[in-house]
C-alpha cells in the first residue's frame, strides 16, 4: 500500500516515524469538458491509486522536503515561503499549500519534515498534482490541529495551483481527489460549487488508454478555446447582465447565430450540449440506465471531436475501436484533449484480452501503442 511506502521513504530521510500520514486519489474527467471555466456542469471519478504524504514537526522552523523518487532534499525557512523555480514543483505543490493553510487560520510554531509515495501511472493524465495538493492539506491540517472542511481543502488546493505553482485549473481536480468515493462519481455545479455523490453500478470498472500524443502547440489551443467561448458568453450576454455559458441553452444561441463566427458557435454549442449531457448522465446514474450512460459518453466524445475539435486521430481511433468491443458501456476522450488519453468505461467482463485487442488495432494504424491503466472509483483524500 502506497501510505507503508511512505512510511517507509519517511524513516529512510528523516531517520524516524512519521507523525502523520494522509492519502489522496488521482482522478479521471468522467464527463463534462471543458464546461468547468465556463460555470457549467462536470463528473469526476476519483480512482483506486494514490499519493500518500508522511510528515512530522521538527524542533525548528525550516521545512524539509524529500523527493521520494531520486532522494533529492531541499530546505527552507518558514518566514521564507515563496514559489521555487519549476524544476522543483514537486516542492511547490505542497508548499503553497502550507503557504494557503497560514493564510486561513493555521498556526505553526515549527516547521516539518515532508515525503510522499505515489502508485499513480505516469502520464496518464490522472492530476497527481491535485492528488499530492489533498493528501498535504490533509497531512499539515492533522500536524498542526487544525480543522478544515472538504471544501476549505479543495479551495485551497485550487489556490495553491493557480496563484503558487501558476497552473491554471477549475475546481473538477482538487474536488473528486477530496470528494470522491468507492464506486461513485463526483457531480459539481461549477457555478455553485457544490458537489453531489451518485453511485456507479458495481459491477463498473475504468480502462485509461493513453495516446502518448500531445500537441506542440497544446497551450496556445486551449487559450484559444477559453477566448471563444468567452466571446460566446459576451455575444449571448448583449443587453444585459453579463454572463456564462452555463446560463444559455439552444435556443439563445441559435436566436445569435448570426453575431458569431463559425468557430465561435461550434465551441458554444459544445459547452451548451455538453452541460446537457453531464445532467442527462446524472439521471441516468439516478435510474442505474447504464446503457444510455455509455451513450452519453460517446456522444461527448463526437461533440469534442466535431464542435470543439479538441480530439485528435489517436483519440477517435481509441473511441471507435472501444466501440467494437463488447462489456464497453461508452467511452471519451478524458481531459483537456488535443491528445492525452480516453476513458472508457467498461463492466467487470471486459478483460485484459480486449484491451490488449484495442492496442494492437491502435499500433497497426499508429505504429505505436498506447499505455493502458486499469483502475476502479475509489475513496477521497483522509488520514490515516
Amino acid at each position: 500500500m502506497v501510505e507503508i511506502t511512505a512510511i517507509e521513504k519517511f524513516k529512510k530521510f528523516f531517520g524516524t516515524e512519521p507523525q502523520v500520514v494522509a492519502v489522496a486519489p488521482g482522478r479521471i474527467e468522467f464527463v463534462g469538458n471543458h464546461t468547468d471555466y465556463n460555470g457549467g456542469f462536470v463528473m469526476g471519478v476519483a480512482i483506486d491509486r494514490n499519493i500518500a504524504v508522511s510528515v512530522s514537526k521538527r524542533s525548528d522552523c525550516k521545512i524539509c522536503f524529500a523527493n521520494s523518487s531520486t532522494g533529492e532534499k531541499v530546505s527552507l525557512d518558514m518566514g521564507a515561503i515563496t514559489p521555487l523555480p519549476r524544476s522543483l514543483n514537486w516542492v511547490n505543490y505542497p508548499l503553497g499549500v502550507f503557504k494557503f493553510l497560514l493564510e486561513a487560520g493555521l498556526k505553526a510554531d515549527c516547521g516539518f519534515d515532508f515525503t510522499d509515495a505515489s502508485d499513480l501511472p505516469k502520464g496518464a493524465g490522472v492530476s497527481s498534482s491535485a492528488a499530492i495538493e489533498m493528501a498535504s492539506c490533509y497531512a499539515l491540517s492533522k500536524l498542526y490541529g487544525f480543522h478544515i472542511s472538504k471544501k476549505q481543502a479543495v479551495a485551497i488546493g485550487r489556490k495553491s495551483e493557480n496563484n503558487f505553482v501558476g497552473m491554471p485549473c477549475g475546481i473538477l481536480d482538487q474536488g473528486v481527489s477530496c470528494f470522491g468515493k468507492k464506486n461513485s462519481v463526483v457531480f459539481i455545479d461549477c457555478k455553485t460549487e457544490e458537489y453531489e455523490i451518485l453511485p456507479l453500478a458495481p459491477d463498473c470498472k475504468f480502462y485509461l488508454f493513453n495516446s502518448t500524443k500531445k500537441h506542440a502547440l497544446v497551450d496556445g489551443l486551449y487559450a484559444a478555446r477559453h477566448k471563444e467561448c468567452l466571446e460566446a458568453a459576451k455575444i449571448l450576454s448583449e443587453g444585459g447582465k453579463e454572463r456564462m455559458l452555463r446560463d444559455f441553452k439552444m435556443r439563445d444561441l441559435n436566436a445569435k447565430k448570426d453575431k458569431m463566427g463559425e468557430a465561435v458557435y461550434k465551441r458554444a454549442r459544445h459547452v451548451i450540449e455538453e452541460n446537457e449531457r453531464v445532467l442527462l448522465a446524472k439521471e441516468c446514474m439516478r435510474v442505474g440506465d447504464m446503457a444510455s450512460l455509455g451513450k452519453i459518453l460517446f456522444a461527448s466524445h463526437e461533440s469534442s471531436k466535431k464542435l470543439f475539435e479538441n480530439s485528435c486521430a489517436e483519440l477517435d481511433e481509441l473511441v471507435d475501436l472501444l466501440k467494437l468491443q463488447k462489456n464497453v458501456y461508452g467511452a471519451r476522450l478524458s481531459g483537456g484533449g488535443f491528445g492525452g488519453a480516453v476513458m472508457a468505461l467498461v463492466s467487470e467482463d471486459f478483460t485484459e484480452a480486449q484491451a490488449e485487442e484495442v492496442s494492437r488495432g491502435y499500433e497497426q494504424k499508429f505504429g505505436a501503442r498506447p499505455k493502458i491503466f486499469e483502475c476502479f472509483a475509489g475513496d477521497g483524500a483522509r488520514n490515516f
